[in-house]
């Protein structure tokens, strides 16, 4: 069993991730390249979920777009048209971000509006949310009394740690913490504003910021299903989480199996990967308002 080819735009290769690659496009730029491949439990699937690698892209490019005056990003463009000639390949159309090079911060930026994931599992067990204090009585998939900064590392291997406020301050400096919780805050109230007027709940969210020529600035992905948790507004209830719109019909399927969580995965059922190609399509089109089949690249609506 293999995991999906790697798309290839003939540049020198900086970084290969579970979903994206990185490349030098020079000039101080870096060409990211979102594949179709598709990670649970931090295991690799050998079956791509088609048009995702797109979807992740236009989605990005959307917000990058609509949360422009919040704070600067790295995008310059996601047309071919600017790439490199070794880098404009048909089949890369619609799934390649070209950024300048930014210094990223060595922590993860977390906002959440509700308590889920890791935050729930850490709350039940001692009272508290990245080592702060947390009030009392919170229920799984609670709204927040207000949105939360909630940092972690960056692990090169393995899980990323959460850690507190202090402990970002003490990686990336005072001036530099306080600037990045302030951007991340604005950013998610912005985004969460939008989902919630069309019907979907931002739960949570990551952002990736760096320095560009001293000025900081917002990279990588962009509130998508892959960096926050989407939730459908009429299936929240707190208690118990949501469906989101990202992989859930995967790891639904998935947790149903005798699997040990480690390489090789099962092989997916055609079923399985459309329904997650379904909800990722979904949050881009009720979220930008924009059909997939008119991102360059993508697959007619009827295929």
């Amino acid at each position: 069993m293999t995991t999906p080819t790697r798309p290839d735009p003939g540049l020198p290769l900086l970084h290969a991730g579970k979903v994206r690659e990185v490349y030098d496009a020079g000039g101080g730029h870096l060409l990211l390249v979102a594949s179709d491949r598709i990670s649970a439990f931090d295991v690799v699937m050998a079956e791509p979920v088609p048009d995702k690698g797109r979807v992740l892209t236009a989605m990005s490019a959307f917000w990058f777009d609509q949360l422009a005056d919040v704070v600067g990003n790295h995008l310059v463009s996601t047309s071919l048209d600017d790439l490199p000639e070794p880098a404009r390949s048909p089949g890369l159309a619609g799934r390649v971000m070209l950024c300048r090079r930014a210094e990223m911060l060595p922590i993860e930026c977390i906002v959440r509006g509700y308590l889920v994931g890791s935050a729930w599992r850490e709350y039940r067990q001692t009272g508290t949310v990245h080592g702060s204090p947390a009030p009392t009585g919170l229920r799984e998939a609670d709204r927040l009394p207000e949105p939360w900064f909630t940092p972690s590392t960056k692990a090169q291997e393995g899980h990323d740690v959460n850690v507190s406020f202090d402990d970002a301050v003490d990686l990336v400096g005072a001036e530099l913490a306080d600037r990045a919780r302030e951007v991340s805050l604005e950013l998610y109230r912005r985004a969460a504003e939008w989902s919630s007027a069309r019907g979907i709940l931002l739960a949570d969210t990551k952002f990736e910021l760096g320095l560009v020529d001293g000025e900081l600035v917002v990279a990588d992905e962009l509130v998508t299903p892959d960096s926050s948790r989407f939730w459908p507004a009429e299936q929240w209830s707190p208690g118990a989480t949501p469906p989101s719109f990202d992989k859930e019909p995967l790891r639904r399927w998935l947790a149903e199996l005798d699997w040990d969580k480690q390489p090789p995965p099962p092989t997916l059922p055609p079923d399985v990967v459309s329904a997650t190609r379904e909800r990722y399509v979904e949050a881009y089109e009720r979220l930008s308002g924009r059909s997939l089949a008119d991102w360059p690249g993508a697959a007619p609506a009827d295929a």
